[in-house]
């Protein structure tokens, strides 16, 4: 059985879902269709904006699904009249049973986390947040238990404890199209046989929210302090209000004794140090530069 022989619909939405779709087609799949949340508003003007997935399949003259409810693309998928693998990562909704049984061998998934730890929509910024020393990426077989199927494979990946969340989306999104492509072909032909996880061995993560953004040194140790910057980089970002400016802290670094304005006394009485930040106009600067006056 070649690749162009078997039939892949993808979910997926984020970026991190990209490299994972490109990884398919340069392997020469046959992608019948992309399937991505609706377009949504951003920016200050609120016009549409598409998934990167979507342009990438327009590209490649994929066919892209966009429904609000997953349960409209079932007879999409009927219609093709061939056996049919789904793909997900990072697609961002639940997909019901009923969708899932229409593939064979199900809906395979890539989901950044050593499973069953850290199951949930924030496994990145879980393990940056909370200074893991290791994380990974999982192949999985799709369950409508949140991230509870059976595992295919499985990768460690060293963390060096200065990594953003932007850098490790960036790492694990490659290491798990390499996964994918690799342990595929044994998936569909059912060579590979999945291993079911220990329940009682998994941990949760929750969706991140906007009130999550401030920093509350009094309640933080400076090493978490550190550690929250660098895992809410992309969203919710960490807001800190600096000589009266509301600021979003971009990086910092734990230091020994207060020497700056930008120095802050966290919940052990060590100190964190901004160095870059977010002033409110939206530009980005040193600390020094703040403290200079450019704090408008």
């Amino acid at each position: 059985m070649t690749n162009m022989s078997k039939t892949i619909v993808f979910f997926g939405t984020d970026n991190f879902s990209l490299i994972a779709l490109e990884s398919l087609i340069k392997a020469g799949y046959d992608v019948a269709a992309v399937v991505t949340k609706p377009d949504s508003k951003s920016g200050r003007g609120q016009s549409l904006k598409a998934p990167s997935v979507k342009m990438l399949a327009e590209k490649n003259n994929i066919a892209v699904w966009q429904p609000d409810n997953v349960l409209d693309i079932n007879q999409k998928i009927i219609n093709l009249n061939r056996k049919v693998t789904g793909v997900l990562v990072s697609y961002g909704r639940i997909v019901p049973k009923s969708t899932i049984d229409l593939f064979d061998p199900g809906i395979i998934n890539v989901h950044p986390s050593l499973l069953p730890v850290y199951r949930g929509s924030t496994p990145i910024e879980s393990a940056i947040i909370n200074n893991n020393a290791i994380t990974g990426v999982t192949i999985m077989q799709l369950s409508p238990e949140m991230d509870a199927g059976p595992i295919y494979a499985q990768t460690t990946h060293k963390l060096s404890g200065v990594e953003t969340s932007p850098e490790l989306y960036e790492t694990l999104a490659n290491i798990g199209a390499g996964m994918l492509i690799k342990a595929l072909p044994g998936i569909i032909d059912k060579s590979i046989i999945p291993t079911p996880q220990d329940d009682n061995r998994a941990s949760y993560c929750e969706l991140l929210k906007k009130e999550d953004a401030w920093l509350k040194p009094g309640e933080l140790a400076a090493l978490q302090a550190e550690c929250k910057i660098r895992a809410h980089l992309t969203f919710p970002k960490t807001k800190y209000n600096l000589l009266g400016k509301d600021i979003v802290i971009t990086k910092a670094h734990i230091v020994d004794t207060i020497k700056t304005p930008a120095d802050i006394i966290c919940k052990d009485k060590n100190f964190l140090s901004i160095d870059t930040l977010i002033a409110p106009s939206g530009r980005k600067m040193s600390v020094s530069d703040f403290l200079n006056g450019y704090n408008n």
